[in-house]
């Protein structure tokens, strides 16, 4: 496999803490690529900087061959990098197919005044229910967003990422404040996206992060101390010292 992302000797520091030191990091061609860390460990900073939000304060990002270091958020974005946040948003007031339908259109570049007559054009619905699909709802795809689940909240970001169709998706804590049966739902979701997708996953839930990656990265106090597969990842002294714990054993 080849690296879709290529992450060398990133540094970013607030007020003379380290929040990324010397990162260096590959993402390969189709798989799910977790993160993992203690709170504080420099995790939504990294991803934030992956995302364009953040500039790193030196180091280099290389998504799919190109440097894309200094490339502004909404052109990652054009160019096939998807986030999604650890705060679920979404407008609440709008069905789960608006909202879709405007991720979509933002990505195209439409206007958006015009809402109302946008609502039969099938180059946003047929996406935008696309994508609900892929993620389940299609079934609520009329409801407003207020009138669905948390968990289904998360699935619904996950589906606004996807109808920009993007080749990487970076997700942040995706399954932040589900329970167990939401978890376990959207667990299987994100093992159904990995045939046509390549994950970047930070997230807390370990049950969550080793049935689904294929290799992991930790970061402790920004730094990277260990990658690889899940099992020696579990079975790393220093990991489990750093951070699992009684969760490796």
């Amino acid at each position: 496999m080849s690296a879709i992302l290529e992450i060398r000797d990133l540094n970013k520091s607030f007020g003379g803490v380290n929040a990324t030191s010397h990162v260096q990091l590959d993402v390969e061609q189709g798989e799910i690529h977790a993160i993992i860390g203690p709170n504080g460990a420099g995790k939504t900073t990294l991803i934030a900087q992956l995302s364009g939000e953040l500039a790193p304060d030196s180091g280099e990002i290389r998504f799919e061959g190109r440097d894309i270091t200094n490339t502004p958020m909404h052109t990652r974005a054009h160019m096939g990098l998807a986030r999604t946040y650890q705060i679920t948003s979404v407008f609440q007031d709008m069905t789960l197919l608006e909202n879709v339908m405007l991720a979509v259109q933002a990505h195209h570049g439409h206007s958006f005044r015009f809402w109302r007559p946008t609502q039969n054009d099938a180059s946003l619905t047929e996406p935008a229910e696309a994508a609900l699909a892929r993620v389940g709802l299609i079934d609520k795809a009329r409801h407003p967003a207020h009138a669905v689940s948390h968990g289904e909240h998360r699935q619904l970001e996950i589906a606004m990422a996807l109808a920009t169709d993007p080749s990487l998706l970076l997700l942040d804590e995706p399954m932040a404040g589900m329970g167990q049966e939401e978890t376990r739902g959207l667990v299987e979701i994100l093992k159904g996206l990995k045939v046509e997708k390549t994950i970047l996953l930070i997230e807390h839930d370990m049950d969550a992060v080793f049935a689904l990656a294929d290799r992991i990265s930790v970061l402790v106090y920004g730094q990277i101390i260990a990658t690889g597969a899940p099992d020696n990842i579990r079975d790393n002294e220093d990991v489990k010292r750093a951070y699992l714990g009684e969760e490796a054993a």
